[in-house]
C-alpha cells in the first residue's frame, strides 16, 4: 500500500490555460528542473489542441522529463439549461476520456464535474441530469479503461456560478445514486469542503470507500481577521476576500487525521498538490510535507 506525490501548478493556471503566456511544455520544463515527484497533473485548458499528435507531444515530454500523467481534469456543465449544451458538455467530456487516456494510459483519473449552479435549474433536476450524464459516460470510461472521479469542488477559474454540487448534501446525493466502481469514484479535495461551509472530515469519511484520488490543498485566513469573520465564512458560499490558498499542512484542514483515514481505509493512489500560488518554493514545502505524512501514516 503506498501513495504517490504528483504536482498541480496552481501558479501556472491562468498563464497557462487562460493568458497562454507560457506553454505547457515550459510548465513541464520547469517542473523537470525543480521538483522531485512522479507525475504531473494536467488541466484540459492547458491545451492548444486535443489532436492526438499533439497529445502525444506532450506525453512524451513529460515521460522525457520523468513524470507520467495520472490525474486529468475538466470541467463539464451538465446542469446548463439548455439542452444543446448539455449535448455538447456530454461530448466534450466524452472527447476528454478519449485526451486522458492517450495521455496517461490505463487507469488515468478523469475529473468530471456537475456543472454550474445556473440560477433557473433546481436541485431535484439539475441532480437528474448530472446523474444521467456520469452514468452515460461510464461505458465510454470503461471502454478506454478510464477511472471518472467527481470531485467536491468549488468553481472552475472560467465559469460564471458556483459548482452545482458544492454543498455536501448535493454531492452525497449524486455520488451514491452511482453504482459503479470501478471506473468511477471521488476525488476529494479537503479545502473545496472548507469553502462550502462543511466538514473536511465528515466528508471523507462519507467518500472514503469512493476515493480514487486527492488533491491536496489548505486554506488559512489572511491576519487580522475578526473572529465574527471566520465565524461568517464557515457558512458562506465562495471564496471570501480573507481566506486564501496556502503551503498544505500550514492552513486550516487537519492532514493527521486525512492520512489516519486514508491510511485506515487503504487508500492507494495519486495525491496532487494543489498549491504554489506564490510560487514553485511554496510547492517544494507542501510536498516535503505530504512525504513526512506519508511516512508517519504509511510506513508500517
Amino acid at each position: 500500500m503506498s501513495i504517490s506525490i504528483e504536482v498541480y501548478p496552481k501558479c501556472f493556471e491562468y498563464d497557462i490555460g487562460m493568458h497562454r503566456t507560457m506553454s505547457i511544455f515550459e510548465w513541464i520544463s520547469i517542473a523537470r528542473a525543480e521538483l522531485i515527484v512522479d507525475g504531473l497533473e494536467m488541466y484540459d485548458r492547458f491545451f492548444a489542441s486535443f489532436d492526438k499528435d499533439y497529445l502525444r507531444q506532450v506525453s512524451e515530454a513529460v515521460t522525457d522529463a520523468g513524470f507520467c500523467i495520472p490525474m486529468f481534469i475538466c470541467s463539464p456543465d451538465f446542469t446548463h439549461p439548455d439542452p444543446e449544451e448539455r449535448k455538447r458538455a456530454f461530448e466534450y467530456q466524452s472527447k476528454m476520456i478519449e485526451a486522458s487516456s492517450l495521455l496517461g494510459g490505463e487507469g488515468v483519473v478523469c475529473r468530471v464535474l456537475s456543472g454550474q449552479q445556473h440560477p433557473s435549474v433546481e436541485r431535484e433536476q439539475g441532480v437528474s441530469w448530472v446523474i444521467e450524464s456520469i452514468q452515460r459516460l461510464i461505458p465510454i470510461a470503461k471502454e478506454y479503461n478510464v477511472v471518472l472521479a467527481m470531485e467536491n469542488h468549488y468553481k472552475d477559474s472560467q465559469w460564471k456560478y458556483h459548482e452545482f454540487a458544492l454543498r455536501q448534501e448535493v454531492f452525497l446525493e449524486i455520488i451514491n445514486a452511482i453504482d459503479e466502481r470501478n471506473h468511477f469514484g471521488v476525488q476529494y479535495d479537503p479545502s473545496n469542503a472548507i469553502v462550502a461551509g462543511d466538514d473536511p472530515i465528515e466528508l471523507l469519511e462519507a467518500i472514503k470507500d469512493r476515493l480514487v484520488s486527492m488533491h491536496a490543498s489548505d486554506r488559512y485566513f489572511v491576519d487580522g481577521v475578526t473572529p465574527e469573520q471566520i465565524e461568517k465564512s464557515k457558512s458562506a458560499l465562495g471564496y471570501t476576500t480573507f481566506l486564501r490558498h496556502g503551503v498544505v499542512g500550514k492552513g486550516l484542514n487537519d492532514y493527521d487525521e486525512i492520512f489516519r483515514i486514508l491510511s485506515e481505509t487503504g487508500f492507494s493512489g495519486w495525491i496532487s498538490v494543489e498549491d504554489g500560488l506564490n510560487g514553485v518554493g511554496e510547492m517544494h514545502q507542501s510536498i516535503d510535507f505530504l512525504r513526512r505524512m506519508i511516512g508517519k501514516y504509511y510506513s508500517f
